[in-house]
Order: structure tokens, then C-alpha cells, then sequence
């Protein structure tokens, strides 16, 4: 009788084949899948099997006509803008194979591991008013963890195999195991969109880029509610010291397999 090989693994990416008798420590190859975008500062060529979409706090509390940042005045119009070109990107990466991560704020409804540096930034007069504090049109923690105010806008419906990461810095790097998840699943380029550019968004890049990961960054799939010279100097970073920028049109094209 045979001695059936399994696979044993978190995903069809990163798994062995083992057996009562044996182990196959050989992942599955999968068969490169180039593709040339249109991107600044020059054209690049991507692995597409070897690739991810990473999407950074599309949530309510920052884009909801409801939700946190519209409470306390201000206009989320500007960050809303993304919404359409990532609600058209994402079946074009999920057909691709790209896997889809959803990086978050998932804050702790006791804020233990919140330091004051960072509840500073949304509350400097500690009027209570920042990350956590029931606050806004809804009188709802801000961003709490599994909350509707942490929920994903609803005009971009999360699929079943989506990868949801929740965040507590900046970066979503910091303090989460999306490091280990993106290693777990084999990727060498991601690609970005979300908001704040100029914020979570450009610094989960920056750290992915440090990290070793190829960065790409999908201009119009992000935005920022902050003045337009920050997207500017995001934009002129992203290109001058972590990649390259692109448009979803073109990763959607590359994804559908035509040409740039």
C-alpha cells in the first residue's frame, strides 16, 4: 500500500506533502506570470504569482458621512475619492491570484497598548476625543476593534479568502504578524492603495520597502484627506526612495493579462 503524501500548510503557497513515513519539504512551484506596467518613474515588470495587494484603513470612521473624521469636521470627500478605482481594481487582483490583505485599525476597547505619544496625535488637548473614545455623529469608540466604526466601507465587500490584519501604529508593520503572513504567503511585490497616503499608508510602504518587499504604490487608489502637497511628497517618495507608482487601470490591465 501506498503511503499517501499530504499537503500541510497555511495555504496552497507555503505547504509541505508529509506523510506517517516521510516529508516533502519542497513548496509548490508556481509558474511565473510577468506582466509590464505603465508606472513612474520608468516601466517595471512584476512576478504577478509572487505578488499582493495590501489596503490600508478603508474604514468608516475615516471615510462614513457617519463616521468619526466627518463628526469632528472634517471633509472626508477628498479620501472617498479612492473608493471607486480600488472597488474596480479588486476583482482584477483577486482573478490574478494576487492576494487580497486588508491592513486596519483593530483598536483594543482597553487601549493597552496605545501609548501617549500615539493617543497625542488624535487627541493633543486629551479632551478624550481620539482613538478608542466613544466620540463623533455616533457616540461610538473610535475605530474599536470588530466595531462598525473599524468596518470597511461597505461599497468595497471584503471576499471570503481576503486576509484581514488589524493595525495599532502608523505602520502595519508595528506590533502585527503581517510580516509574517506576507512571508507566509510567498509574495515578493506589493502593491498599495488606502488612506491616509501620507499616513498608514506611506508608512506600511516605507516599512514594507525596509523590510526587503518590492513597493509599488497605486496613485489614484490612494488618497488623503490631509492638503494635496502631502499626497504630492508621497507621491515624489514613493517613486524617489521606495518604487514606483502606478495607476489601478494599469494593474487591472496587467492582472486581465493586457498589454500596458
Amino acid at each position: 500500500m501506498t503511503d499517501a503524501l499530504r499537503p500541510l500548510g497555511p495555504n496552497d503557497r507555503n505547504a509541505w506533502r508529509v506523510s506517517a513515513a516521510t516529508a516533502d519539504l519542497r513548496r509548490p512551484a508556481r509558474p511565473a506570470r510577468p506582466a509590464t506596467l505603465a508606472a513612474l518613474p520608468k516601466p517595471v515588470t512584476v512576478d504577478l504569482a509572487r505578488a499582493a495587494l495590501v489596503v490600508v484603513d478603508m474604514q468608516n470612521d475615516f471615510l462614513h458621512p457617519d463616521g468619526w473624521l466627518a463628526g469632528i469636521g472634517v471633509d472626508v470627500a477628498p479620501a472617498r475619492a479612492c473608493i471607486a478605482p480600488l472597488a474596480g481594481l479588486l476583482p482584477a487582483a483577486r482573478a490574478a491570484g494576487l492576494p487580497v490583505v486588508w491592513v486596519n485599525w483593530g483598536v483594543r476597547p482597553d487601549r493597552a497598548n496605545l501609548s501617549p505619544a500615539l493617543l497625542h496625535v488624535y487627541d493633543p488637548e486629551g479632551s478624550g476625543a481620539g482613538l478608542g473614545a466613544p466620540c463623533g455623529p455616533r457616540a461610538a469608540p473610535v475605530l474599536q476593534q470588530a466595531s462598525w466604526s473599524a468596518r470597511i466601507v461597505e461599497e468595497l465587500e471584503p471576499a471570503p479568502d481576503d486576509i484581514h490584519v488589524d493595525k495599532h501604529r502608523m505602520s502595519g508593520f508595528w506590533d502585527t504578524p503581517l510580516d509574517s503572513i506576507l512571508r507566509g504567503l510567498r509574495v515578493d511585490t506589493l502593491f498599495f492603495g488606502g488612506v491616509n497616503a501620507d499616513q498608514c499608508v506611506l508608512h506600511t510602504l516605507a516599512d514594507a520597502n525596509f523590510l526587503g518587499y518590492d513597493t509599488v504604490l497605486v496613485e489614484d487608489a490612494t488618497a488623503t484627506t490631509s492638503p494635496d502637497y502631502c499626497l504630492q511628497a508621497t507621491l515624489y517618495n514613493a517613486r524617489q526612495i521606495f518604487g514606483f507608482t502606478t495607476t489601478a487601470a494599469a494593474l487591472s490591465a496587467a492582472c486581465e493579462g493586457d498589454p500596458p
